[in-house]
């Protein structure tokens, strides 16, 4: 099954983030695949059920395009990708927290808290480096029409900085993880989560 994903280059040190798309099983290899990658970063969206509503489309489609999707993404990926590289993979706060309605979704993330460790071994000596990054409630318009505005800025409030985060926040951090500031981190994950699973 080929698969559409959003997906984030950047050029270590350049400030520059740029979007781009990966097809999951494309054969062709574009212009952009072409050039040597520094940085990754990978996203997906975020379906919702609570248990007993859960089907077994709704699961295969939440692990398809979250951990398939991006398994196989980065390692396309991986022919192209430079010593010094950073692959950023996007977690979740959920990953490390129980949420309703999202449990499906929440094992994908802790799903790639566990690719991220294992991969930082695999990729050892190679110079590549592999990291989460892990927001918490942050407003983007896919999270308010999951969630809703009304709960959206609930869960922001019940975070101990009091309110949802700004996708400038996110960035910020996903720009240093690109960086050479962050050379000496691999297999880690970092939360942008105004606290929300930290405490």
């Amino acid at each position: 099954m080929s698969q559409s994903r959003g997906q984030l280059l950047a050029k270590p040190d350049s400030g520059r983030v740029a979007p781009t798309r990966c097809n999951q099983g494309a054969e062709q290899t574009s212009d952009e695949e072409q050039r040597k990658l520094d940085s990754r970063l990978t996203s997906s969206p975020r379906p919702a059920l609570p248990l007993g509503e859960i089907t077994v489309e709704h699961y295969d489609q939440t692990f398809d395009v979250n951990v398939k999707g991006l398994v196989f993404t980065v390692q396309k990926a991986l022919p192209l990708t430079t010593k010094g590289a950073s692959i950023i993979l996007t977690g979740s706060s959920t990953g490390v927290m129980g949420t309703p309605q999202f449990s499906i979704y929440s094992a994908t993330k802790a799903a790639i808290r566990n690719l991220a460790r294992s991969w930082a071994q695999d990729l050892r000596g190679t110079g590549i480096r592999v990291n989460v990054l892990s927001p918490g409630p942050t407003k983007t318009e896919l999270a308010l029409e999951v969630v809703g505005e009304e709960a959206f800025n609930a869960l922001g409030s019940a975070t101990p900085i009091g309110r949802v985060g700004d996708l400038s926040e996110t960035g910020a951090v996903a720009a240093f993880l690109a960086s050479s500031d962050s050379s000496f981190m691999t297999g880690g994950e970092v939360f942008v989560d105004g606290g929300l699973a930290q405490v």
